[in-house]
């Protein structure tokens, strides 16, 4: 008995090790598709939920100690989590993470970036350097971010390469074709006039089409006054809007004066992963964005 069990002890300890890839995903957009390219090689942690606002997060104990046993960062960057991601990293003691180390994954270095400014003044509201960086809103954006993705998961876990890059593969023709799918649907929106509360939508604008009229806040991420709001309404009155959108994080509030006050409709957008009940996965939550849209449009 004993020389079975020591057998069965030399046969275990001789296995190789297959540790999954431990993958910490500061949006909900990012940890849907590590998980999409990834599959059963990576473990894949989300910092933060479709309702959270993800410029402000706070730094908590239990973040640091995810971080620091990450193998890959996946952000978006461009300055999107410049008050809560360095705290993270300096604690997290974790060399393989840091900005410059092959662990460290910005999704938005591979966008060619919108509203750029030319000069940076705190006092015009949160404006981000590099651009805006909510990238996640036009899916032509997604493929970008998954082709190097999957690229860096091949180079963090070469034994797994070749998985990785089937995965890839695999994803990037289901994303086309629905790409095609999305576009052929949301044809009725192009040009419609909207309204939207926070500058969030730029990239979702210019992917179909949309003719963003003016937003509800004064400067970006600053909440809009009741006389402000008065102010954006007396102005839709020369040029019309017909919807009015938020993301699911936002405070509807603005949105809803806005809609009591006029004949424009309101209409939740998830904004990411998880924002409502419809938007599950990133497949989803493009076909739940459009549907929203074109409902609000009738």
């Amino acid at each position: 008995m004993k020389r079975y069990l020591l057998l069965a002890l030399v046969l275990f300890t001789a296995l190789p090790a297959h540790a999954a890839v431990n993958v910490f995903a500061c949006e909900p957009e990012w940890q849907s598709l590590a998980q999409e390219l990834g599959g059963d090689k990576v473990k894949v942690f989300g910092a933060t939920t479709a309702l959270q606002d993800p410029h402000h997060v706070q730094a908590r104990p239990s973040l640091i100690a995810r971080i620091g046993r990450a193998d890959l960062l996946v952000c978006t960057g461009a300055q999107l989590e410049i008050g809560w991601l360095p705290v993270l990293l300096r604690r997290s003691s974790n060399s393989n993470i840091q900005p410059g180390q092959p662990g460290y994954f910005e999704a938005a270095s591979y966008i060619t970036m919108k509203d750029v400014p030319t000069h940076i003044d705190r006092a015009e509201g949160d404006v981000h350097p590099g651009g805006n960086p909510h990238i996640q809103t036009d899916p032509r954006n997604i493929a970008k971010v998954a082709a190097a993705l999957g690229e860096r998961l091949q180079t963090i876990d070469s034994a797994n390469a070749t998985y990785y890059q089937q995965r890839l593969i695999d994803f990037q023709k289901r994303w086309r074709a629905a790409i095609v799918r999305w576009q052929t649907e949301a044809a009725p929106l192009k040009g419609v006039p909207i309204v939207t509360q926070h500058k969030g939508w730029i990239y979702l604008v210019d992917w179909l089409g949309l003719k963003e009229v003016t937003t509800l806040e004064p400067r970006p991420g600053v909440p809009p006054t009741s006389a402000y709001l008065a102010e954006v309404l007396q102005r839709l009155h020369t040029t019309p809007a017909k919807i009015a959108i938020y993301a699911a994080y936002q405070d509807p509030r603005p949105t809803q004066w806005l809609v009591e006050h006029s004949q424009i409709k309101g209409v939740k957008l998830p904004f990411t992963v998880g924002g409502t009940d419809g938007a599950g996965n990133l497949f989803a939550l493009f076909d739940d964005t459009i549907h929203r849209l074109l409902e609000a449009a009738q």
